[in-house]
């Protein structure tokens, strides 16, 4: 019995493995799992009339410091920075195409992610689909070129807070300063002024539970926030344009 059982154990040894192994396998599984879903991260390289771009998705709540629940969509930001980082120095993509539908987020993060895509030499368009709200505001402008569809609309507010904040002076000069952040860029990257920005951001006459302002693809366009008023093809054809006279250059 022993021979025949050591001549079954050399043909099939997967069939006669120890708890242990099993185990060992299990976690090599799961581990393999969980870093296919890092890599899963909404995005597409499309290759069209001798042009490669990629289409970066950043959608649902921008995640920062802390993980939010998993029923939330989230857009995390330490996937979106190395990726950011991989496509700028990548010789073979030529443009890059944000499509953004966003609630907002972490403020940190989001004006990490911003700050990175403004500072690409590569061609860069911003689409907004649905909503581009709160920290998504500064996402949307970082393009090159920004676009948002007729229906969509953006918030604009204050800072807020979710955690304990201690009623000190110092406590509210830090979230002005935080403001004052995001302002800049937001101004410094489209057609608004800061003290336009600001007054739609401290508006207190159109949001009935809360301060801010919320305007839909025209009015944004209307006041400098957004380039255009597009579609999908009216942004990738821009984004071609963008990709031609940077090869002009050359």
């Amino acid at each position: 019995m022993k021979k025949n059982r050591i001549k079954e154990i050399i043909k099939n040894p997967n069939r006669y493995k120890n708890k242990k192994d099993e185990r060992e396998e299990n976690k090599i599984t799961d581990n393999s799992s969980s870093g296919s879903k890092i890599k899963d991260v909404g995005s597409v390289i499309t290759c069209s009339k001798g042009k490669r771009i990629y289409c970066m998705t950043i959608i649902g709540e921008i995640e920062g410091h802390n993980i939010l629940p998993e029923e939330n969509k989230t857009t995390k930001y330490e996937h979106v920075i190395p990726r950011l980082v991989s496509i700028e120095e990548d010789s073979e993509i030529d443009g890059m195409l944000i499509i953004l539908n966003t609630v907002g987020g972490d403020v940190e993060a989001g004006l990490a992610i911003a700050e990175l895509i403004a500072g690409m030499k590569k061609p860069t368009v911003s689409l907004v689909l649905g909503g581009g709200h709160s920290i998504g505001v500064p996402l949307a402008v970082s393009a090159k070129k920004s676009f948002i569809a007729k229906s969509a609309t953006m918030m604009v507010h204050p800072v807020r807070s979710d955690g304990v904040t201690v009623g000190v002076p110092q406590a509210f000069e830090y979230f002005e300063r935080m403001q004052k952040r995001i302002t800049s860029f937001v101004a410094e990257n489209s057609g608004i002024c800061e003290k336009r920005f600001q007054k739609l951001v401290m508006n207190t006459e159109e949001l009935v539970m809360d301060v801010g302002s919320v305007l839909d693809g025209e009015k944004a366009v209307k006041e400098g926030l957004i380039d255009h008023v597009g579609c999908l093809s009216d942004a990738l054809g821009c984004l071609y344009d963008m990709i031609d006279k940077e090869r002009q250059k050359f």
